[in-house]
C-alpha cells in the first residue's frame, strides 16, 4: 500500500494533468481531502504531505479531530455532510466552509450563530443535480429563490454550488448542468462571490475539472478505502 504522501502526490498530479488538458491552471482547482472516519494521525500525515483543506461529514468526529490537531497552522475545515438544525452552532463556530446547505432554515441558523470575529462563513448550496428521491439537495427549480434569500444573510458568503452525481449515470453531464446553474446564478446575483463549483471525487475528478470544478473532494485516493 502506498503511503499517504505518495497517494496525495498522485492525486495532485491527476489534478494538474486534467487542468492542463482543459486549458486551465492547476492552481484554480483546490484539493479537499475528505477525511471522514479517518483518525487524527492520518490527517496529520496528510498535512505533513501538504494537505491543508479537510472535509468532514460527522460533526462530533470532526470536532474531536480539530481539538487533536489544534497545533497545526493553516488548516481549513470544510463541513460536507448533512446538517441537522441542532448542530448548526458548532458548525458555524468551528468551520470555514459548509458545502451542504440545501434549505433556508439551515442557512439562517448558520448566519445567526456565526461569531462575528470569524468573518463570513463560506457556503455552497447543495444541489440534487439528478433529482434522486433519496438524496439531499435543492432542486434546480428551487435554486434561484434559495440563492437569492441566502445572499441577503450578512454573516454568510454564498460562494457556489455542490453536487454528487447519481452513481448510475455518466457524471460529466451532471457536472455540466451544475456549471450551467452556477453561470445562471452569477447573472442573477452579481454582488455575490459566486466562484465555486464543489464537484468531483476520486473516480470522476477529471470529468469534474473538465466542466469547471474549483474544489474536488477526494477521500479514497488519499486515505484508502474506509473501514
Amino acid at each position: 500500500m502506498h503511503k499517504i504522501d505518495e497517494k496525495l502526490a498522485n492525486v495532485t498530479a491527476r489534478i494538474a494533468r486534467a487542468a492542463e488538458i482543459n486549458g486551465r491552471s492547476a492552481s484554480d482547482v483546490a484539493l479537499l481531502a475528505v477525511s471522514k472516519t479517518q483518525p487524527a494521525d492520518q490527517l496529520r500525515r496528510a498535512y505533513q504531505a501538504g494537505a491543508r483543506r479537510f472535509g468532514e461529514n460527522y460533526l462530533q468526529e470532526a470536532l474531536d479531530k480539530q481539538d487533536q490537531l489544534a497545533d497545526l497552522d493553516e488548516l481549513e475545515w470544510h463541513f460536507i455532510g448533512p446538517i441537522q438544525s441542532n448542530k448548526t452552532r458548532a458548525i458555524a463556530e468551528r468551520f470555514s466552509w459548509v458545502h451542504s446547505v440545501d434549505r433556508l432554515k439551515v442557512a439562517q441558523r448558520l448566519n445567526d450563530q456565526r461569531p462575528p470575529q470569524l468573518g463570513p462563513l463560506h457556503i455552497c448550496l447543495q444541489v440534487n443535480i439528478d433529482e434522486e428521491p433519496s438524496k439531499s439537495g435543492a432542486h434546480l427549480t428551487e435554486l434561484n429563490a434559495l440563492a437569492h434569500q441566502v445572499a441577503q444573510l450578512p454573516n454568510i458568503a454564498l460562494r457556489g454550488l455542490m453536487a454528487i452525481p447519481a452513481p448510475d449515470k455518466p457524471p460529466r453531464a451532471s457536472f455540466a448542468r451544475l456549471a450551467a446553474a452556477l453561470a445562471q446564478l452569477q447573472q442573477a446575483e452579481p454582488t455575490c462571490p459566486l466562484d465555486t463549483l464543489s464537484m468531483g471525487m476520486s473516480g470522476d475528478l477529471e470529468d469534474a475539472i473538465a466542466e469547471g470544478a474549483t474544489i474536488v473532494r477526494i477521500g479514497t485516493d488519499i486515505f484508502g478505502p474506509r473501514a
